[in-house]
C-alpha cells in the first residue's frame, strides 16, 4: 500500500535563506569558531572531534567537479571558510563555478589577502559575484573570543572596504551577533554595503558549544548565557524599531520569530 504524495511547506531558515544549494570543498576550518554549527554537525556525523575539526582537508573529488549552469545563485562555501591554507584551490573551485556561468554568494569572515586575489581574479565575472562578509561585532576581543583564529574587526572592515571599491557587489552577515553592539557595526559597514545586512542571534548557542567541546568551559557557557540573556526579546524588539524601515536589513528566523514575521516557506512532497 503506498501512500498519497501530499504537498506541504517547509519553514526556509539558515542557509537556504541566501541560496536553495552551496558548495564545499574542505573538511573542518582553521577559524575554529566556537559556536560554530558545521562543527556541530561534523561532530555528531563522528566525521571530525573537537580535536581534528580546525585540520582542514581537501576533498579532491569535490575539486575535479566540474559544474554546469544554474538557474538559481550557489552559495560557496556553507561548512568551511576560504583561508590562505587551500586559497588557490579554492580559487580554482570557484573559477569551475564561475566559468559555467552561474551566480555565486561568496560567504567569508574574510582574510584581506583572500579577498584581494578573488577580486583580481574574478574580475571578468564580477557582475556574477557576492560577497557576504561575516562581521558579529565591532570588538575584536569579543570576535577573538568566539572566534578565535578567524580575522580581527579592521580587516574585515577592510576586506569590505577593498571589494566595494573594486566594483563588487557587498553584503553583511551580522549572525550571530555577538554583543549588543550591533548599531555600531550597521554604522561601519552600510557606505559599503551594495546590497544586504542580515541580523540573527545565536542559534542553538548552548547545545553547540557542549558538542563542540565547552560543555565544562565555565567561562564560555558562562559568557553564552550572559549574551543570550542580553538579546532578549525586548533588546530584539527595539533593535527591529529601529530599522524596520531600512531597505538593506533583513532578517534572520530568529529575529523574525521574536517580531512576529512570518518565516518564508517552500513547497515540498511529503510522500
Amino acid at each position: 500500500m503506498t501512500s498519497k504524495a501530499m504537498k506541504k511547506t517547509k519553514p526556509i531558515f539558515g542557509t537556504k535563506e541566501w541560496a536553495e544549494k552551496n558548495e564545499n570543498l574542505i573538511s573542518g576550518c582553521s577559524h575554529d569558531c566556537k559556536y560554530c554549527y558545521a562543527k556541530t554537525i561534523a561532530i555528531r556525523m563522528k566525521r571530525k572531534t573537537t580535536l581534528t575539526w580546525s585540520r582542514e582537508v581537501l576533498n579532491q573529488k569535490a575539486l575535479s567537479k566540474n559544474f554546469r549552469k544554474r538557474k538559481y545563485r550557489l552559495m560557496y562555501p556553507s561548512s568551511h571558510d576560504i583561508t590562505p591554507q587551500h586559497l588557490r584551490e579554492n580559487i580554482m573551485h570557484l573559477g569551475k563555478i564561475l566559468a559555467a556561468g552561474n551566480e555565486i554568494l561568496i560567504v567569508s569572515k574574510p582574510h584581506l589577502d583572500c579577498v584581494i586575489s578573488m577580486c583580481n581574479t574574478f574580475n571578468p565575472f564580477k557582475e556574477n559575484i557576492l560577497f557576504r562578509f561575516t562581521i558579529g561585532s565591532v570588538d575584536s576581543n569579543t570576535l577573538k573570543f568566539w572566534e578565535p583564529s578567524a580575522t580581527d574587526f579592521d580587516e574585515r572592515l577592510e576586506s569590505l572596504k577593498y571589494a566595494f571599491n573594486d566594483g563588487y557587489q557587498t553584503s553583511i552577515s551580522c549572525e550571530p551577533m555577538l554583543d549588543t553592539r550591533v548599531d555600531q557595526v550597521i554604522d561601519k559597514v552600510l557606505p559599503c554595503v551594495t546590497e544586504t545586512i542580515w541580523l540573527g542571534k545565536p542559534n542553538k548557542l548552548i547545545g553547540r558549544l557542549s558538542m563542540n567541546g565547552f560543555k565544562n568551559d565555565k567561562v564560555t557557557m558562562e559568557r553564552a548565557r550572559r549574551l543570550m540573556k542580553s538579546l532578549s526579546d525586548e533588546y530584539i524588539l527595539n533593535l527591529y524599531a529601529r530599522y524596520r524601515d531600512n531597505p538593506k536589513i533583513r532578517w534572520k528566523d530568529s529575529i523574525k520569530k521574536v517580531v512576529g514575521i512570518e518565516v518564508s516557506t517552500e513547497e515540498g512532497l511529503d510522500v
